[in-house]
């Protein structure tokens, strides 16, 4: 079953609506149907609707309650916009509608937008891959909540890692949180953000540490749309990317060879002092 209609997934981003992506402005503003999420979602991305396109609020709407208009879109060749917040492939709930979408026949596209972790790192104004302290972000939310999560995939076993975690629908439960990190290995200095409503008129954004998350949270009473940034990455300094040394090269620019030398001299040096650690952590002496 095929049908002339289109589902677009939109992203509208964290909240601010100057964060929408052209191309999001432009589908928003082509729909003849536009379904948004009036508890997640900036009532300013409705000012690209156009004045005959139908709108409607879902966040009092189950699947099933949006299934019609999916149904109708499919039937008359009609044009759908469901705008989600932040990005659409992070806990929107968006694969069960791309299913339903195309056992209706409906064409689906999906428009990325800008994700509140990413959003919330340019308010602190920090990078969250620093080279020699943080080369990975994880992506997660605490295990034990209204949706299971997969063995294997528990806040503590992710902290082990030490790097950047970014820690969604988790403010409910921040005492838990705190705990988890710690007992998987962050130190209780290790630098902290807690954001609530990341770039809304009433954003709060305050750092912390992970030893004082829970206490943070609770002092400013945020239990819903609030995420944390954890790890070092969040406070390194003096550190360089190879990218822009002088003794890089790649197919746009020659290395330096005095830079290049030393860039190598201290790559020598970094891998030494790593064969010690691990011959260290592996019982071994090192001469």
């Amino acid at each position: 079953m095929t049908s002339d209609g289109t589902v677009w997934f939109v992203g509208a981003g964290p909240g601010a609506a100057d964060l929408l992506t052209l191309r999001a402005a432009r589908v928003i503003a082509e729909a003849d149907i536009v379904i948004w999420a009036a508890s997640l979602v900036h009532a300013d991305v409705l000012a690209h609707v156009r004045p005959d396109a139908e709108v409607v609020d879902s966040s009092q709407l189950p699947i099933e309650g949006v299934l019609p208009l999916y149904e109708r879109a499919a039937g008359q060749g009609l044009t759908v916009a469901r705008i989600h917040s932040g990005d659409p492939a992070l806990w929107g709930a968006v694969q069960e509608q791309l299913d339903l979408c195309r056992a209706l026949g409906l064409a689906v596209e999906i428009v990325p937008g800008v994700s509140s972790f990413t959003a919330v790192a340019a308010i602190v104004g920090r990078e969250l891959t620093v080279p020699e302290v943080a080369q990975s972000v994880i992506l997660t939310r605490l295990e034990g909540g209204k949706t299971p999560m997969p063995p294997g995939e528990r806040v503590r076993d992710f902290a082990r890692h030490g790097t950047t975690m970014a820690l969604f629908l988790s403010a409910a439960r921040s005492g838990q949180v705190q705990t988890e990190l710690l007992a998987g290995g962050y130190p209780a200095d290790t630098p902290a953000v807690v954001a609530y409503q990341a770039t809304w008129p009433d954003e709060l954004v305050v750092r912390c540490t992970v030893g004082t998350l829970e206490a943070t949270v609770k002092q400013h009473k945020l239990w819903k749309h609030t995420l944390f940034l954890v790890g070092p990455a969040l406070a390194a300094e003096g550190t360089r990317s190879h990218l822009y040394h002088p003794g890089h090269f790649h197919a746009f620019r020659r290395a330096e060879p005095a830079a290049r030398a030393e860039l190598l001299r201290q790559a020598g040096a970094r891998a030494e002092l790593r064969r010690q650690a691990g011959a260290r952590a592996g019982g071994t002496d090192t001469p």
